[in-house]
């Protein structure tokens, strides 16, 4: 098994927005490899008769149907807010 690279350590902390150390760097590197070593072990194993499945149990979604209702006052809405801009969130630039 190939393992995985600082490079691809330092991508997947950039595709996260993770800032990390170079111990951390070198510790998510070994740890990620051994997962990928893992689960590469599936592949070692006979599917043919195994149909797809998106959840090993039988079932299925309950929805429950929409009931309207009146809105909440606004000031129930940003009551908790830590910023507003008039009838908006304000939330910081990304």
């Amino acid at each position: 098994m190939t393992r995985i690279t600082r490079d691809e350590v330092l991508h997947v902390a950039r595709l996260a927005r993770l800032e990390l150390r170079d111990d951390e760097i070198e510790k998510f590197q070994g740890q990620l490899s051994d997962i990928l070593e893992a689960v590469s072990k599936v592949s070692e194993l006979d599917l043919t008769d195994v149909p797809p499945t998106a959840h090993p149990l039988e079932i299925e979604n309950a929805w429950a149907d929409d009931v309207p209702h009146e809105c909440l006052p606004l000031e129930d809405v940003f009551a908790n807010a830590p910023d507003r801009d008039g009838d908006y969130f304000r939330t910081p630039p990304a």
